[in-house]
């Protein structure tokens, strides 16, 4: 077997006809997914990344399928899309804001709910009507159970703790108790806490890193661009952000980033692309 010599981690949000900021449409996504499923990628979980990052090998052509935050849009659109395709992936929840309630239809049922773009799913959540732009439980559920996704932190309440307070000890006591909620969620709905952490805006520093550690988690992940590779650092781990294109666009980017020189280079002279 051709063993992988790095592993991209891709970052999403929305999955939507609803056009926005973070959104790529269904069939954008489609053709993306379509891309991974007919030439030989295998989409892995964050536990065997973590074996990865430890030494241990993983086929040529391992990709990480990430989504941050648990949008609705996640389940209407994402989630029949992936399991056509038979692919898995991993959704970071911001577990305060996830609700209850039955699992709603999806995309190709009748009364599929709409998915409002990025703008007013914001809004919502300002307002307090989570529930109408976010998963609910028995959502993430059907999606475990079905093998789409599995579930991690992306922190209780998607606070910047470092804009919100100016006293270090303050924050500090904040992030530590907002990571304890997430975690004590997780396990309360999942039956387990999880060791993976997505930070809010991908912003960190290191307290907060230290304070993960102690609530917990042990793989860090951020928005800095970047491919994972044996030995990177777990206190941070880098993705990298996919643009509403096509297969054609995918195509190049998936084989720039399954060559880690290439990949070195080509994100040194454009970023993120």
């Amino acid at each position: 077997m051709k063993t992988a010599k790095a592993v991209p981690v891709l970052m999403y949000h929305h999955v939507s006809p609803s056009p926005g900021l973070v959104t790529i449409s269904p069939e954008n996504f489609r053709a993306q997914m379509r891309y991974l499923a007919n030439n030989g990628w295998h989409t892995i979980g964050l536990d065997d990344l973590a074996r990865f990052i430890g030494g241990a090998p993983l086929p040529k052509k391992s990709v990480v399928v990430t989504f941050d935050d648990g949008y609705l849009d996640n389940w209407v659109h994402t989630h029949p899309i992936m399991a056509e395709h038979g692919l898995h992936g991993v959704i970071f929840l911001i577990t305060g804001w996830i609700g209850n309630g039955p699992a709603r239809a999806h995309a190709g049922m009748a009364d599929a709910p709409a998915t409002p773009a990025h703008k007013a799913c914001m809004e919502a959540v300002q307002a307090g009507r989570a529930d109408d732009v976010m998963l609910r439980w028995n959502e993430v559920l059907a999606m475990r159970e079905a093998g789409t996704f599995e579930f991690h932190s992306h922190t209780h309440t998607h606070t910047r703790w470092d804009l919100s307070m100016a006293n270090s000890v303050a924050r500090d006591m904040a992030l530590g108790r907002d990571l304890e909620v997430s975690q004590q969620t997780l396990h309360a709905r999942l039956g387990a806490p999880s060791r993976h952490l997505c930070w809010p805006q991908g912003f960190f520093d290191a307290g907060y890193q230290r304070i993960a550690f102690a609530a917990g988690f042990a793989h860090l992940y951020t928005t800095m661009p970047g491919i994972v590779r044996p030995r990177s650092d777990r206190a941070c781990l880098p993705r990298l952000v996919i643009k509403d294109r096509g297969a054609d666009w995918f195509a190049r980017r998936m084989y720039i980033y399954s060559h880690p020189w290439l990949s070195a280079l080509y994100l040194a002279v454009k970023g993120i692309g």
